[in-house]
């Protein structure tokens, strides 16, 4: 009889200790939920990239930047196409902020104008070959062995390519057009972003944590989503953001030579080609001192801007500092 109430007594005690557990893990799981907000990675980013003085600066000014180019039709009065042979030339006024060009088209609305164009080539060509470099150097990475092999002589062989002479041919062949800029820039951009992704993956992926996680049983969606993309973020970043400056003056290049944005539309390279000449440079400055301006702008804008996304986002150097 004793041996079966010890028995008894044990039974019962196994469901309350199996509730006092659950309640510990509840409790666990309410402290890991209820995390106060400023120690989100996510904020603690954002409160980074918002300290770091010239990447806000590059940030607001491409904020005004893009503000200005949607709505151009309200800041300026002016049709950027339109030509007005009466005012031709016209230095900066109060009417003409940034003067007239050499058949009367108001040169503010064409800076507008212009960096619709820009920055729409920028972001579309970058987000084409951020797709195709983050697959083939995520499948090299993660695969290994002859895959990798493979996928690596076959970006080094793309590499070898002088770039923009094939974009100039490929613009000639296809015609000057604002989406074969887009697609054609955004087809021979993706080699060195794949071989970024492809060497950060080989480093993280043997580091302990993620061995670790891997031998607890977690799979490779898991590990990337986890532990790799949070740690790859920073590099990737900045790639990206020199990527859009260098499709922007790529875009440029191209306008400036004729294989771009075509007349009557705007473009800064465009707008630099038709101020071409001693006697534009010296009579008429604003016709070349504006749109290069506006590159020069956009660009340094958005270099600040990568650099404090890197900072920000930089899992590494904030464990160093011991932030």
């Amino acid at each position: 009889m004793s041996t079966e109430s010890r028995a008894m007594d044990d039974d019962s005690a196994q469901p309350g200790a199996a509730r006092s557990q659950a309640a510990a893990d509840l409790a666990a799981d309410d402290d890991l939920i209820h995390l106060p907000p400023e120690l989100s990675p996510f904020r603690r980013a954002i409160r980074r990239f918002l300290s770091h003085k010239l990447a806000l600066a590059g940030f607001i000014c491409l904020i005004i930047m893009a503000l200005l180019a949607a709505s151009q039709a309200i800041v300026s009065p002016f049709d950027p196409e339109k030509p007005h042979l009466f005012k031709v030339n016209r230095p900066p006024d109060t009417v003409n902020w940034m003067g007239t060009d050499q058949v009367g088209r108001d040169v503010f609305s064409r800076i507008l104008q212009g960096a619709r164009v820009s920055l729409s080539v920028g972001i579309v060509a970058v987000s084409i070959y951020v797709v195709i470099g983050f697959i083939i150097g995520s499948i090299a990475g993660l695969a290994g062995g002859y895959i990798d092999d493979a996928l690596m002589r076959f970006t080094d062989f793309v590499m070898t390519f002088p770039t923009f002479i094939l974009i100039i041919i490929l613009a000639g062949i296809t015609g000057p057009n604002i989406f074969n800029i887009m697609v054609i820039i955004g087809i021979f951009g993706w080699p060195g972003l794949a071989r970024l992704f492809r060497g950060n993956i080989l480093v993280m992926r043997e580091l302990e944590y993620v061995m670790a996680s891997r031998t607890l049983g977690a799979g490779q969606r898991h590990i990337i989503s986890r532990h790799i993309l949070p740690n790859i973020v920073g590099p990737v970043t900045v790639a990206i953001t020199l990527g859009v400056a260098g499709a922007i003056l790529a875009e440029a290049g191209l306008s400036f030579l004729g294989f771009g944005v075509t007349e009557p539309a705007a473009s800064w390279g465009s707008m630099i080609n038709s101020a071409r000449g001693i006697a534009f440079l010296a009579g008429f400055p604003w016709l070349w001192i504006a749109p290069g301006a506006a590159i020069s702008i956009a660009v340094l804008s958005i270099n600040f801007m990568g650099d404090g996304l890197r900072d920000a986002f930089d899992v590494r150097g904030r464990s160093q500092s011991g932030e």
